[in-house]
């Protein structure tokens, strides 16, 4: 278990490593993951809950309450229900995505995979993203989980994280490299 303690750091990878371990105890792995995802994929589709979870002004109680009521709406129960509610009694709901995302990074090192973090402009279909899982697969040797993130700063093209590699093919870089090379000749 030390060498996948060391895949994640700071607050966020604490937390994810407490529920990582206790869901590993209880044998519900894929469950919490399942409901952690489904649980960031609500905060993703929802101004209302991203301010919800990013905002000061909130209190815990206000903050809980209406936690409560989008975990029992999405039917998300359980250790990943407490850990939500316990984020947000801590008040560390702030960095719930940076949390999930250790969570997603130990499953897949106890599951032997790489974790590739692929950031594109516009929000990717599923056959996208099984695309690039496959070719990412193919380069790197093992079974891959891609984590997305929408970033409409890069342009287009897409930004690939795995592990200490990254390939940057954002429309935003290509630009800056083109203005640097027309600086040069000019």
């Amino acid at each position: 278990m030390a060498a996948t303690r060391s895949t994640v750091e700071g607050m966020p990878g604490r937390y994810a490593t407490a529920l990582f371990e206790l869901a590993l105890s209880e044998g519900a792995l894929d469950k919490v993951g399942a409901d952690l995802d489904q649980f960031a994929a609500l905060v993703a589709d929802s101004p209302d809950l991203q301010r919800l979870v990013r905002s000061p002004v909130f209190t815990p109680d206000e903050q809980m309450r209406a936690i409560t009521a989008v975990l029992s709406a999405a039917n998300i129960t359980g250790l990943a229900a407490n850990f939500i509610a316990l984020a947000a009694r801590n008040r560390r709901l702030f960095a719930i995505g940076e949390m999930i995302s250790a969570y997603k990074k130990l499953l897949a090192a106890h599951r032997g995979e790489e974790t590739a973090q692929v950031t594109s402009a516009e929000p990717l279909t599923a056959d996208q993203i099984d695309r690039i899982r496959q070719a990412l697969q193919t380069a790197v040797g093992r079974d891959v989980q891609v984590d997305t993130k929408v970033e409409p700063s890069i342009l287009g093209g897409l930004v690939v994280k795995v592990g200490s590699r990254m390939i940057d093919g954002s429309l935003r870089t290509k630009l800056q490299n083109l203005r640097i090379a027309m600086r040069e000749v000019g």
